[in-house]
């Protein structure tokens, strides 16, 4: 299982938005190459799900750096941030990655995907259909494709899930906007983890409000 970290700004954001994780590493391996990122700044908070490319310490290695990257310079916008990390993994063996920010002032979703890690928004309607990231093409810090940010508006009790592709994707009629966030992301884990690869789940709930 993966615990999401101290945080060291205070913790009110976790009056708005709950969150959790769950991973496991590749068969073996004695460290997962993909990471959770929760860091808060101002009133907004990133939210990054991290995939270093293959499995083992050089995928950990290019996934450390990427997340390091990303904690650094949270307050960058989500372009900037994906140029850091490609400049800060050339010569490793590169990371994909899909970040959000949720602005808290604004109650929007801000998000940017390169590779093939997921991100699904579903939303708190009944009846509403869930957004899901675009994903661009590429590797970072080996190939970059054109970068698209978009931004949603947020609703109380919207659930923001990233997952990279050692998750099946085919969990949707399993989220229940009553659950808790790991629970989620705990229930996702086990039912969905293929077994061939390290897996990843982060779960973002917005309770509603803002800073």
């Amino acid at each position: 299982m993966t615990a999401l970290a101290p945080d060291p700004a205070g913790g009110r954001w976790r009056d708005f938005v709950a969150c959790a994780a769950a991973g496991e590493a590749f068969p073996n391996e004695l460290e997962s190459g993909d990471r959770c990122v929760i860091q808060p700044f101002d009133d907004s908070l990133l939210i990054a799900a991290v995939d270093g490319s293959g499995h083992g310490a050089e995928a950990a290695a290019a996934a450390k750096i990427a997340a390091a990257t990303l904690e650094a310079y949270a307050s960058e916008s989500p372009i900037a941030l994906v140029l850091r990390c490609h400049e800060q993994l050339k010569g490793t063996r590169g990371a994909v990655m899909t970040i959000a920010f949720v602005h808290l002032r604004y109650r929007t979703l801000t998000w940017l995907g390169v590779g093939n890690v997921e991100g699904i928004l579903f939303h708190s309607g009944a009846h509403s259909a869930p957004d899901r990231v675009l994903l661009r093409n590429g590797v970072i810090g080996y190939r970059l494709p054109p970068l698209r940010v978009d931004t949603v508006p947020l609703k109380a009790r919207d659930t923001l899930i990233l997952f990279t592709d050692g998750i099946t994707a085919d969990f949707g009629d399993e989220v229940s906007q009553g659950d808790d966030p790991q629970l989620i992301a705990d229930g996702i884990l086990a039912n969905h983890h293929k077994g061939d690869d390290d897996a990843l789940v982060v779960v973002a709930r917005y309770l509603g409000g803002g800073m």
